[in-house]
Formats: structure tokens, sequence, C-alpha cells
């Protein structure tokens, strides 16, 4: 039997067998959204809280929607925790938007619908707060794959096509910076300057009236794409002096002319139709972009989807498992869990056991994981990223990571053991650029070993390094964790202007990394309930509606921790049982 599941809009289940039962409760569709999205099986005794609390006998009721779930899918479903037990190729839409390939979700007929569109539970709050929180995070969901196939779309040259999703994208979320920049750069791409000046415009005006900003480097690189020029053909011996002195000028320093100069290798190499050059140079430029020139994420994702599109074509595996692991550091940084766990997913099937690529997307896959609070599954890769890693830059970055994973779940001793392990590599390694993480993560040790004197001697540097450096996601996490240390030092005033200030640097650009502005709003929250900050509910609203788009399960719970809204604080109960440490 041939199963489908719409939860995306108005629900409805559709089987090849011809049986058209469809569930007749609004409850036991919202019983149904629970066992689809929740990340494992679910106690009876948790569902029955969440959705039949008012019920006189709430577990008998939890039986009756079961029965209902059973007899529209033909499945089986039940035990406890309660299994959904799918058959072979069935269909949930809601599963293939978060977890299958853009070429799938973005033809799926509810995209962009509200999940359970038109389904509201009354007498439950703790499940109306559940789902507004997932509502966000499928729209969220939906908005990624947009963006995500409009770039597919443009590595394989079909620029309406691609102008279309973005377009989309855009209209979900206009203060993205990236969805405008994206379809700026497909007018210009196209030839139509015209419609780019218009849109550049229109994202000035929106961007200064909303924001009181001006749109930052991403916009403006956009707006100075052009089409193609005809260059002088240059032979493989020209394309490499080139790609290589451009990758030498950003290994030296010197960013900006590095990327002109790989910028210029991608040209050159199309118009010599050197597959591959034009795969080589690619890869050298996005990654340039992505972690040396901050600010052109964007440019550099769009790159790597067509060194993706170039390596599968001329069957080059391991080119290939490089960009798929650089998109999903992308969608990592931006809080696309879902997406940067299928691209990482796919890099290590297409890698073929190579350990250097194993290190790396283990490391990026525990990072993703420590993130969205699955703390076990994140130590397992990251303990795997450093076993394998071969590289002392990889191996900094894994350990910085495990470090964080013991701090976040109160293992001091580990958590200091693994960051100045990792400072020792990064030193050893002259990675200065990277320091300020680790030593803002170790600082936060010594405050929570109440040392703050040692704590702000590691800060001070941290911050100082990262301000030299110009990194704004360093820049603010050093920042938050000195905010800590003028609390402990009871300058509060002080603690709450740094936490200002530390969200102001690290959002001042289009890429920033998603997971650190919600760990400083969870910050300002804390303290600002501490202190009956007035500011405090503005806070909590804010990480709430972050932190529900993007999967972060742990700030979630922070965020209804401290709202008042009914429900909210019963579903942060519910959530934070899920929540494993060791």
């Amino acid at each position: 039997m041939d199963l489908t599941v719409h939860l995306l809009g108005s629900p409805w289940v559709d089987r090849s067998d011809g049986l058209s039962y469809q569930v007749r409760s609004r409850k036991s569709w919202a019983l149904l959204a629970c066992l689809v999205l929740s990340e494992r099986p679910q106690a009876r005794s948790r569902l029955a809280g969440l959705l039949y609390a008012e019920a006189d006998d709430p577990l008998r009721a939890l039986r009756w929607g079961l029965a209902e779930i059973r007899r529209c899918l033909g499945v089986e479903v039940d035990g406890d925790p309660v299994v959904l037990r799918l058959p072979p190729g069935a269909v949930v839409d809601v599963d293939v938007l978060r977890h299958g390939s853009w070429t799938a979700a973005v033809d799926l007929p509810g995209l962009g619908a509200d999940l359970l569109d038109g389904i509201a539970v009354r007498g439950s709050a703790a499940f109306e707060s559940w789902l507004l929180s997932e509502r966000r995070r499928i729209a969220a969901a939906a908005e990624a794959i947009l963006h995500e196939a409009a770039l597919g779309r443009l590595a394989a040259g079909d620029l309406e096509a691609a102008r279309t999703l973005a377009v989309r994208a855009a209209g979900m979320n206009p203060l993205d910076e990236n969805h405008q920049a994206l379809v700026i750069r497909l007018y210009r791409l196209a030839g139509d300057d015209r419609a780019a000046e218009k849109q550049y415009a229109a994202v000035t005006g929106l961007f200064a009236k909303e924001l009181g900003v001006r749109p930052g480097i991403a916009v403006e690189t956009a707006m100075r794409e052009s089409r193609q020029e005809r260059d002088v053909v240059a032979d493989d011996a020209s394309l490499e002096a080139i790609a290589e002195s451009g990758a030498a000028a950003v290994a030296a320093g010197s960013v900006e002319s590095g990327v002109r100069s790989l910028r210029t290798a991608v040209r050159l190499a199309d118009r010599a139709g050197s597959d591959r050059w034009r795969l080589a140079a690619r890869l050298r430029l996005a990654e340039a972009l992505i972690h040396s020139l901050r600010g052109l994420d964007e440019e550099g994702l769009a790159t790597l989807h067509e060194a993706d599109r170039i390596a599968c074509a001329t069957g080059d595996r391991a080119a290939a498992a490089r960009a798929r692991a650089e998109i999903g550091y992308v969608d990592f940084l931006r809080a696309r869990y879902d997406r940067a766990e299928r691209w990482l997913t796919d890099a290590l099937a297409v890698a073929g056991g190579s350990p250097a690529i194993t290190a790396r997307v283990s490391t990026y896959l525990g990072s993703v994981q420590s993130d969205r609070a699955f703390y076990p599954r994140a130590r397992a890769h990251l303990d795997r990223a450093i076993g394998l890693a071969g590289d002392a830059r990889t191996e900094a970055y894994a350990l910085s990571m495990l470090g964080r994973v013991h701090l976040l779940t109160g293992e001091l001793t580990p958590a200091a053991a693994r960051l100045d392990e990792s400072i020792r590599v990064a030193e050893r390694d002259h990675w200065l650029a990277f320091l300020p993480w680790p030593q803002a993560l170790r600082g936060e040790v010594h405050l929570a070993s109440a040392d703050p004197g040692a704590a702000a001697r590691v800060l001070q540097q941290a911050f100082a390094r990262a301000c030299q450096i110009g990194d704004p996601c360093w820049e603010g996490m050093a920042a938050r964790s000195l905010a800590l240390v003028a609390e402990a030092a009871g300058d509060t005033g002080r603690a709450f202007d740094l936490l200002a200030d530390a969200r102001t640097r690290s959002n001042r650009l289009a890429d920033p990394y998603v997971w650190l502005d919600a760990h400083i709003l969870a910050t300002q929250c804390e303290l600002g309930h501490r202190h009956g900050h007035p500011g405090t509910g503005v806070w909590a609203d804010a990480l709430r509606r972050l932190a529900s788009r993007t999967g972060m399960r742990e700030m979630t719970v922070r965020a209804l921790r401290h709202s008042d809204r009914p429900g909210d604080r019963e579903t942060a109960a519910l959530l934070a049982a899920d929540i494993e440490t060791s």
C-alpha cells in the first residue's frame, strides 16, 4: 500500500488501497503531528498530558486518538513509548521537507503552508505552545528549502526558475539579507539591471524602516554582480598559476586580493571548459569566502552548489564530499540544522572513508547536535573527529566544540581539559584567528569554577584578540562572557550593557553564528529574571521565536521558563525531560 500523509496546510491522508477514512478529531490530527515530528518515541503519559490533560481519563482519550490514527493510516501505532510504524515507501510531507532532497521538497503541495492549518486544540495550553514552536520550525524549513532550491537551479543555469524560488523565499522572510542578496544577484546575472536596482531600493528602504540600518556587504556585492564577459581563454598552466596565487594570498592574510584572483580563475576556467579547474577554483573560492572573508557566505554557498554539480558530473567523489561538507557547515552556522545534517550525511556517504573528510564532517555534525542539545550524539561525533583528525585546525576546532559540550552539561573538569588542549593545538599551529573562541569558553569554565579573576584575564585577552581580528562571532562570544564576569563582580548595569553590545557585534554581518545570538539572548533572560530587568519579557519572546524556528531545544526550554503565557512553563518541563546530558 502506498501511503502519503499531508500535514502542511489542511491535513489529509492519501492511501492507494482506496480506503478514504480521514481522521475526524482535531486532537487526533494533533497527536499524529506529535508522533511524526518528535525526535524519538514519546511516553503515553507525556502525550496524554500534552493533549488530553483536561479529560476525565487522559490515557483512555489517548487510546481513542491512537485508534483513529490506526484506522486512518492502516498501520500499527502502539506501545509505551508510542511507536508509529509506517510502511516502506510511505511519504510524510513534513519529513520530506526536513530531511529530503530539495528536488523532492520543492514540489510538495503544501510547501509554505502552516503546519496543521486550521487545527486549533482548545483546553490544551501546553499543546498550543508546542504547536506554535513547531509551526515556526516548519516555516523556517520551508524557507530554507526554497533558498536551497534557488541555489540548485542557479547552479544548473536555470536563472528564471532560480529567481522564482528566491523571490518566494524572500517573501517568507523579507528581512533576511541573504534572501534579498540572492534575488538581486539573479536579476543581475540575467542582465535585468533595472529590476535589480528596484529590488535594491526596496530592500534599502525596508531595512531602514524596520531595522534602522543599510543592507550589508552581501547585498552590496550582489549589486556588483554582472553577466559573464568574454575573457582570453587560459590554458591549464595559467589557470593553475592564478588559482594558486589566489589561495596563497588568502593564506597570507591578503584575503580580498586573493578572492579577486580566485573569482578570475573561476571565470577563466569556465571559458576554457576545464572541468578540473572549474571545480578546483570554485572549491578554493568558496572556502575563502566562507572561512576568511566574512559577510559573503551567500556567494560562497552558491559557488559550492556549482562545485557539487560539477563534481557529480565528472565523478569526483572527494570533491563532492568536500563541497557538501562546506554546504553543511554554512547551514550549521545559519541554524538550518535539518539541512545541515542532510548535506553532512551525504558528504560522509560519498567521501569513501577518507579520514580527513570524515574528521571534518564529524566535527560539523557534532557541532550541529550540540547546538540542538543532543549532547550524547555530539560527544560521539566529536570524539570520532578528534581521533581521525590529521590536521591541527580540525583537531583544535573539534576539541573546542567538545569542551563546549562539557561546559553546557556542567562537566567542568573535562571542559577545562579539552579547551586547554584546543588552545595549545591552535597556538602550536599559529592559528591566532581561532584562539578567541576556545579562550572565551575557557573563561566561562573559570567563572563556573568560582575563579572570576582567572576568567577576567582570559576573557579580556580573548576579546582584545577578537577585536583585532574583526571577527563578529568571537567578539560577541567574548563580550557575553565578560558580561558574566561583570555580574559576578556586582556591576549588573555593565553586565546588561555588555550583553547588548555582544548581540550587536555578533549580528553585524549577514552570516552570523545563529546559536550564539540565542546564547546571548538566553543570558539576557537569565540575568534579567534574576535582577528584575524590564526587558526580560521582550528578550524571552525573541529567544522563543528564534529557538523554535531553528529547533534549538535547550534554548526553547530557557525561553519558555521565562514566559508568563499559559502552558509555556508546562511545555518547558515536557521538553526539558527529553534533553539528555550524558
